[in-house]
């Protein structure tokens, strides 16, 4: 499969796949293994030297061949360097979504990666490494796991869902308090049930292949959803913002869901805490609080 971006190059979605499934073999062997572990932004925020490794031999590989691209990569920006994701033809990679799955050894780890041009996801990959799945998207061109096309459950009623969410890596009151009463909210509507993978990637995959009808996140980066969110909407997903508007992947805040009545009723009931956009200054104070 083949993608042309404005920049008039042509580059390779195979590309993407073959260095994903190889990758996956420095992320496999050091599952089991003992691990240094650093903090980022709070105690549930966690990164590995294997996260920093796959990134730059991700980002490497991927510059030699096409060295005008731009990237977001996970722990390049947490070294510092800026979120800025512009018209260019821009990757935007996430090493192994799941770190505090991978340090517990709990085995739901991915690596993600997603090609962007025009700041319009053209193609996605979330490769599963201890479950061996790989999904894949190309816009206009469907979902796939593992070369067999995927598609939403197309469920209508929120009472006959199964919901994904996280709790992720806040751990201020008011970010807690919010999560917990929007589990709350979503249990009393009723929906069947509420679970969570601990990686938002493949937590949106699952709504991709039918296994849930929904996922919503707050707090997460563009990096946990960029792929995933093309997966969904390619296997006749809806993907929107938790206050009911168009998806924006910098904004922190999705629903992915298997219809647009499942996705708008979600979006009545949960509400969001304070979070910065992943482009916005970081010398700015936090975005308000979104209530729906």
């Amino acid at each position: 499969l083949r993608v042309s971006g404005d920049s008039g190059s042509a580059f390779s979605l195979s590309l993407c796949l073959s260095l994903s499934l190889s990758l996956s073999q420095i992320v496999l062997s050091a599952f089991q293994q003992q691990k240094e572990v650093m903090l980022k932004s709070s105690p549930a925020d966690l990164v590995t030297e294997t996260d920093q490794r796959v990134e730059k031999i991700l980002i490497s590989a991927i510059r030699d061949k096409y060295p005008q691209h731009k990237f977001i990569g996970e722990e390049s920006v947490a070294a510092g360097e800026r979120l800025e994701l512009s018209d260019s033809p821009t990757w935007i990679i996430d090493p192994i979504d799941g770190t505090v799955n991978f340090v517990h050894r709990f085995p739901f780890v991915a690596i993600s990666i997603a090609f962007a041009v025009n700041k319009q996801t053209e193609f996605g990959i979330v490769y599963s490494c201890v479950e061996d799945k790989l999904y894949c998207a190309q816009r206009g061109g469907g979902a796939f796991l593992n070369g067999e096309p995927l598609h939403a459950s197309g469920q209508e009623d929120i009472s006959r869902c199964l919901v994904v969410t996280e709790i992720g890596a806040e751990r201020d009151d008011l970010a807690l308090s919010t999560m917990t009463s929007n589990i709350f909210r979503l249990l009393k509507l009723p929906v069947h049930g509420v679970r969570a993978l601990g990686t938002a990637a493949v937590d949106m995959c699952q709504v991709a292949t039918g296994g849930a009808d929904a996922y919503y996140h707050i707090g997460m980066h563009c990096w946990d959803i960029a792929a995933s969110a093309l997966i969904v909407q390619e296997a006749g997903g809806v993907v929107m913002d938790t206050d009911g508007s168009q998806f924006d992947m910098m904004s922190r805040k999705v629903i992915a869901a298997s219809s647009s009545a499942v996705a708008n009723r979600i979006a009545q009931v949960v509400q969001a805490f304070p979070c910065r956009r992943d482009d916005e200054d970081p010398s700015k104070s936090l975005c308000g609080a979104a209530s729906n």
